[in-house]
């Protein structure tokens, strides 16, 4: 878990101006789930959202400054290390803290041990499969703004914070002892990843990012991320195209 380098980041970038001219993408944090649609559910009770059926799965559509979510049928076993990102919730308040995370527990969640100190302020929390995410203590700089669903935090290099950032075109906003953040153009949540040691890779991450091709032209798509430095994987079952980031994090193109 990262939660500590929260409290490093206490000064947001000044945006890079070459990122204007960028055209921004959308993102969607895709999650294996043996009942997608429990797990929506709970997310959607969580975060204030409508669950919309998806490719045999579900989805949870974000906006201009959240992430979506999407939920994917899978009965793969789940490997630990296989976990690279998790969910960071803000909190305007102590009692809105305190609300959030009996609300998690009502809908199915349950806390987690990842070895958290006492005195720190964040509270950290499974969703009913266990992945792990953080209710963020009220005050936190860092996150100030970036909406409910205030970033996702994950295990990673610096250079797959700066394909990342040149992949969806949005400015990084924090790149400082090899760690990095981004957030789209038009604000909300944070992507970011908390430099060496990066846990070793072992099977297919649970949880990776789907992009929708811009103008529906997947190959033009493709052909741009591998010229940024993706490795092209395989095509699935549903069209989809399957690449790996610098990182060797699997993520996938659809054709929207």
């Amino acid at each position: 878990m990262t939660d500590g380098l929260l409290e490093n980041r206490l000064v947001v970038l000044p945006r890079r101006t070459y990122c204007a001219v960028m055209s921004s993408r959308t993102l969607t944090v895709t999650f294996d789930a043996h009942d997608p649609t429990r797990l929506a559910q709970f997310w959607a009770g969580l975060l204030g959202r409508e669950v919309v059926e998806d490719s045999g799965g579900a989805l949870l559509p974000g906006d201009d400054t959240q992430v979506s979510l999407r939920f994917a049928p899978s009965r793969a076993h789940q490997v630990e290390s296989a976990r690279r990102l998790h969910l960071h919730l803000t909190s305007a308040s102590a009692d809105d803290q305190e609300h959030t995370v009996a609300a998690a527990l009502r809908l199915g969640g349950g806390h987690l041990d990842v070895g958290q100190r006492p005195e720190e302020g964040h509270i950290v929390l499974a969703d009913p499969e266990g992945n792990a995410f953080c209710v963020i203590e009220p005050g936190n700089n860092f996150l100030a703004g970036c909406g409910l669903l205030g970033e996702v935090a994950c295990d990673g290099t610096r250079e797959v914070g700066l394909f990342w950032s040149e992949a969806l075109g949005w400015p990084l906003v924090w790149d400082q002892n090899e760690e990095t953040a981004i957030q789209s153009p038009h604000g909300g949540t944070k992507v970011a990843w908390g430099g060496p040691p990066v846990t070793p890779k072992e099977g297919r991450n649970r949880q990776r990012f789907h992009l929708a091709a811009a103008g529906g032209d997947q190959q033009a798509e493709v052909d741009r991320l591998i010229a940024l430095g993706a490795t092209r994987l395989e095509v699935g079952a549903d069209g989809a195209v399957v690449l790996a980031d610098p990182d060797g994090n699997e993520f996938s193109v659809n054709r929207n």
